[in-house]
């Protein structure tokens, strides 16, 4: 006699419209990510402005120790950064 096993297993219909998000839910989750990622990455840029500045800024008022064209522009460049920073911010505050 043989007996009836009550765990076997049972064949149940898949709907794999309903398991796969569409398409256009696909481009909005990847748009998503990347723009998480371009965030991320803007503010990498940002934060190696601000070591730039602050490496200018200490070479400009380092005095004699430094070559007089370098301590210009490095000053200029400094300037440059800080300008460059505000502008970066403002940019990605509207997007």
């Amino acid at each position: 006699m043989a007996m009836r096993n009550p765990a076997a297993l049972s064949v149940v219909a898949h709907s794999s419209a309903a398991a796969t998000p569409s398409v256009a839910a696909r481009v909005q989750q990847l748009q998503a990510q990347a723009r998480n990622l371009a965030r991320d990455h803007i503010k990498a840029l940002e934060d190696a402005l601000a070591d730039v500045e602050r490496l200018s800024a200490e070479i400009a008022g380092g005095g004699e120790a430094y070559p007089v064209g370098v301590r210009e522009i490095a000053r200029r460049l400094a300037d440059q950064c800080e300008t460059s920073s505000a502008t970066i911010k403002a940019l990605a505050g509207r997007s």
